[in-house]
């Protein structure tokens, strides 16, 4: 039985020889550092080795083998230590780059993250990103996206008190962008943003914000467009009022 994470290539030769090469899922690539500005080797996945068996109603994607890529979306700097993803801006406000090195880069003990990554490694390489976003300042719509990845790693290990935590962290910064709406500028749109504050609520038991923002969610169906997003807004508000009708009947 071939494993479903390899690939697998056939080459005939000239001679009728028959050679098979397994094709890893991963490939090595070079990122140059924001910080350092060195260059250093991390791991990426073939696109074609990505295989989403479905995605949970807070945009969880659940992987249809053993493959994961959300291990890999952190770059982690071997030399001064800064970790980011492709979130990250070039900019860094002055003073930000003193202090990241006072905090990160002197405190820095070499880690190996360029090779296969555990969960445990990926949650601790989005544990350092989420600190260097912190120092640095990065975007809130940023930063929620590095603890909302670890709610869903800390949620494949059922570990629900991390979960939890990181739910309520990411659902926290996701109000902070959409109050301060540094999404502006990204891929997020005010309806993502607002269907997200609204599930990462529900999921934290914030029943009045869940509501709040998922009603305003389907006030967007009248402007077109998200269309997906408002009909699974309107699935999860059913949810929630069907819920409230169970607990007066107790």
């Amino acid at each position: 039985m071939l494993n479903a994470s390899i690939g697998i290539i056939v080459i005939i030769t000239s001679m009728k020889e028959v050679y098979i090469m397994e094709i890893s899922p991963y490939y090595e690539k070079k990122i140059q550092c924001l910080n350092c500005k060195k260059e250093f080797p991390t791991l990426k996945v073939r696109s074609k080795f990505i295989k989403v068996d479905h995605t949970e109603t807070d945009f969880q994607p659940i992987y249809a083998d053993d493959v994961n890529a959300l291990y890999y979306n952190v770059f982690v700097c071997e030399h001064c230590g800064f970790s980011f993803t492709e979130d990250f801006t070039k900019y860094f406000a002055p003073g930000v780059q003193d202090e990241l090195k006072t905090q990160i880069t002197e405190k820095w003990v070499h880690h190996d993250f360029k090779g296969e990554r555990t969960v445990f490694q990926a949650i601790q390489a989005y544990k350092l990103a989420f600190l260097c976003a912190t120092i640095k300042k990065e975007k809130f719509v940023a930063t929620a996206g590095l603890t909302l990845r670890l709610a869903w790693l800390y949620r494949s290990l059922k570990n629900e008190g991390q979960e939890q935590r990181f739910m309520k962290m990411s659902r926290d910064l996701y109000m902070d962008s959409y109050s301060n709406e540094d999404y502006s500028t990204t891929q997020m749109s005010d309806v993502r943003i607002m269907y997200m504050i609204a599930e990462l609520s529900r999921r934290i038991g914030d029943i009045e914000n869940a509501t709040r923002f998922f009603s305003k969610v389907i006030e967007k169906q009248s402007l077109g467009g998200e269309a997906k997003i408002i009909d699974m807004a309107k699935e999860q508000w059913t949810l929630i009022r069907e819920e409230k009708e169970k607990s007066r009947q107790v």
